[in-house]
């Protein structure tokens, strides 16, 4: 991502979680406690995540060279040389 997209989606986020905080005006209130709710966040949070991150395409970067020597040989399969090799 580049840095602009970086920004936008720190911004949205940001704007999303102050407008939540802001339209909560209800009392509090508190309850007991209750472990499964605990769980069932959990879950719920490793299956929205889980459907996130396979959603996503594969990513590809093309904005380096890996380059590395090659040993190259002869016919009777001696060590000649070796050649730099750069994948693109």
């Amino acid at each position: 991502m580049s840095i602009k997209t970086k920004i936008a989606t720190l911004a949205l986020a940001t704007l999303a979680v102050a407008g939540s905080l802001a339209t909560t005006t209800t009392k509090a209130e508190a309850y007991k406690f209750k472990p499964w709710h605990v769980g069932a966040g959990l879950a719920t949070a490793a299956v929205v995540g889980t459907a996130i991150a396979a959603s996503n395409g594969p990513v590809y970067y093309n904005d380096y060279r890996r380059c590395g020597l090659v040993p190259r040989y002869n016919m009777f399969g001696q060590y000649m040389y070796s050649v730099r090799v750069c994948n693109y």
